[in-house]
């Protein structure tokens, strides 16, 4: 199973100054929007967490797994829901050093992006316009605030990127040769009338 960290670049994340508490907002994940990721596109279908694994997702900076996590399901301070827009968090964030740093750059601006990681159950390619949707995820594991896109550098997505290039030259040579007979079984048919 692929496992992959996503990057969103149009996040609504915000912090939330009508409470004692440390309480931030956003978009993991946004439907039907294309994100292009270089060397293919990729948009998430909105049905694609309807069976996905979200039993404990973990709220992380940047997915760093060296650092405390700022926020978890199992333990209420994360929840999210899905609505017709994508995969909507809203996390308390404990009372920590971490996070009462993290919330300030959230509420003053400097972090409004974030990423979740996760693994395909399905997906579909069009190799005529280099997009690959996503339709079903296999398991949510974290949500996460980023400052910086690294999502073209991870190595898995150095893998796939071969392994897709490969099945889009098969395609194209499956079209090619379906071209090719078609032209064939078209000059037979003149040749006969």
């Amino acid at each position: 199973m692929e496992k992959a960290v996503k990057e969103i670049r149009l996040v609504d994340m915000r912090a939330l100054d009508n409470t004692d508490e440390m309480i931030v907002e956003g978009y993991a994940a946004v439907f039907d929007t294309i994100t292009d990721l270089g060397w293919i596109k990729e948009v998430i279908d909105r049905h694609a967490f309807d069976n996905a694994d979200m039993s404990d997702i973990v709220m992380k900076y940047n997915h760093e797994s060296s650092i405390l996590p700022m926020a978890r399901t199992r333990g209420g301070s994360l929840q999210f829901t899905i609505d017709d827009h994508g995969l909507k968090i809203r996390a308390r964030l404990p009372d920590t050093t971490q996070n009462r740093d993290i919330y300030t750059l959230i509420k003053d601006g400097v972090l409004s992006k974030m990423s979740f990681a996760f693994t395909v159950k399905r997906q579909e390619y069009d190799y005529e316009t280099d997009t690959r949707k996503i339709l079903e995820f296999d398991k949510i594991f974290d949500v996460s605030v980023v400052d910086v896109p690294a999502y073209e550098t991870t190595e898995i997505y150095a893998r796939n990127k071969e392994q897709y290039e490969e099945e889009k030259r098969q395609y194209e040579a499956k079209k090619e040769e379906y071209k090719l007979n078609f032209e064939k079984e078209k000059i037979k048919l003149m040749l006969c009338i």
